[in-house]
């Protein structure tokens, strides 16, 4: 081989534009070979919905690679010894990838960076999935950020620390002898037969493509009412570019440009485009959260949180997964999860409510199959999104403030539409008793055709009695 190749690592990065690694391995002119691994490890492995996206996802990165005539190998494994075979098999004298920020992965990458580097193999690293990374956004005593708006403000000053996006050289060089791969289909990302994901086409499809028509049909339309719509789960209000984000199939920068570009010519109010990007942060605050306290998956940020007096209550927590507690807002999430890997971000903190005060369960409950059943499961959102709503995390909502479900829906569904769509049990009860059937009148359920306790649950729990309890339990360590 006349040219030694560069190795171009792909991770949460699958995307082709806008790629700062991946525009500087072909910009060095030489032959470029693409890698996926399927990493074998034990802090955070893949989720059953993540799975399903990654397969996708991985067919439509192999087509856009394939059109620029680079080769992508799949490989399974131990991540760093598959990427120290690989540069052996090829000879390459380089190797590119884009940052992680989970210590883990951190730790992994730095020992195969020095590993590399011991064995003179250039080792170029990038900020690809960030509008600033962790140690670029601090406070002014120099610590990092531990409450969200301080830190919006603080990256809404400075902007993205990149202003261009990344663009690839019109000339990219061919590998002409690529190492051998695995089959994608052997790697078995999809659900067995009888498959739980079957409906998760009709509400997704993967790929950088489809990222940026969902950004765009965003842009052309709810973004104008953001706002407000943002709260309203039975309505198509928000971006669902959460996935695409987690996969990195788009970028924030991307994401951040194509939003001030319609600022900027008049085609959408300034106030909704900061709306919506500052949920386009929370992504970095999460990340910068991770970053600095890598223990934020695990366990409580604040450490009186170590001491509350959780529930093991294993029925409590399959009725809640399964979306049988007889609250119905909590059922039509939890059922809008398992039907389609995703769920509204106003009922997310809804039910994450429920879970952890009016059950008492612990959030790390919550947060495990959250990580399992969503396609946009990412884990510093999620250690950061349960945390916050635990009371135990980085500008957290305090614990006393208890969520009321059946007032929450009452507010955000007041028609019923997102229950009715997701519990049609309750299709018949009249707006008046949707979110509180148990207090229908005998003859009104009869006519809606529900029998308490026998098609849909009597609720699990007494909503004022569960909320003492959870203000008790709270007691026992606020002065800690």
């Amino acid at each position: 081989m006349t040219d030694r190749p560069v190795i171009m690592w792909f991770r949460n990065d699958l995307r082709i534009q806008d790629n700062p690694a991946l525009a500087h391995a072909c910009a060095a002119q030489l032959p470029v070979l693409a890698v996926y691994c399927l990493e074998e490890k034990d802090d955070h492995p893949l989720g059953g919905a993540s799975r399903w996206w990654l397969h996708h996802s991985l067919v439509s990165l192999q087509k856009s690679l394939s059109a620029l005539k680079i080769k992508l190998a799949l490989r399974k494994g131990i991540a760093n010894d598959i990427i120290s075979s690989l540069i052996k098999q090829t000879n390459a004298s380089s190797i590119v990838w884009n940052r992680r920020y989970y210590k883990p992965d951190i730790d992994r990458d730095s020992a195969l960076k020095k590993h590399l580097e011991d064995n003179d193999i250039s080792v170029k690293t990038f900020n690809a999935n960030l509008i600033r990374e962790p140690w670029e956004v601090k406070t002014g005593s120099g610590g990092p950020y531990k409450v969200f708006t301080p830190f919006w403000k603080s990256i809404r000053k400075i902007g993205p620390a990149r202003n261009n996006l990344s663009q690839l050289p019109k000339k990219i060089v061919a590998l002409t002898k690529c190492p051998p791969s695995d089959r994608l289909e052997d790697w078995k990302l999809l659900p067995a037969k009888p498959d739980w994901a079957d409906a998760f086409p009709d509400h997704w499809q993967a790929g950088e493509e489809n990222a940026h028509a969902f950004l765009h049909d965003f842009l052309d339309g709810p973004a104008d009412n953001y706002d407000d719509d943002r709260n309203i789960p039975g309505m198509d209000g928000t971006s669902r570019l959460s996935p695409h984000l987690a996969f990195g199939e788009i970028s924030p920068l991307q994401i951040w440009q194509s939003t001030q570009i319609r600022v900027d010519a008049g085609k959408l109010n300034a106030s909704q485009a900061d709306k919506f990007l500052s949920q386009i942060i929370w992504r970095d605050f999460s990340c910068n959260l991770l970053y600095y306290f890598p223990n934020l998956p695990k366990a409580p940020l604040k450490e009186k949180f170590a001491h509350f007096p959780w529930q093991d209550d294993q029925a409590a927590l399959r009725a809640w997964q399964k979306g049988k507690t007889g609250y119905p807002i909590v059922d039509a999430g939890m059922r809008q999860l398992w039907a389609t890997g995703w769920m509204h971000n106003r009922v997310r903190m809804i039910v994450a409510s429920f879970l952890i005060k009016h059950l008492r369960i612990r959030w790390q409950e919550g947060a495990a199959w959250f990580w399992d059943t969503l396609v946009d499961a990412d884990v510093a959102n999620n250690a950061a999104s349960w945390q916050w709503v635990a009371g135990s995390g980085a500008d957290a909502s305090p614990y006393f403030r208890i969520f009321n479900p059946f007032g929450q829906g009452e507010k955000f569904d007041p028609q019923g539409d997102y229950v009715r769509q997701w519990v049609p049990e309750l299709t018949r009860l009249p707006n008046k008793f949707i979110h509180q059937p148990w207090t229908a009148p005998q003859e009104i359920l009869k006519t809606a055709n529900i029998e308490l306790g026998k098609s849909y649950p009597h609720p699990i729990v007494d909503h004022k009695r569960a909320r003492e309890k959870a203000l008790d339990a709270y007691q026992q360590i606020k002065g800690q």
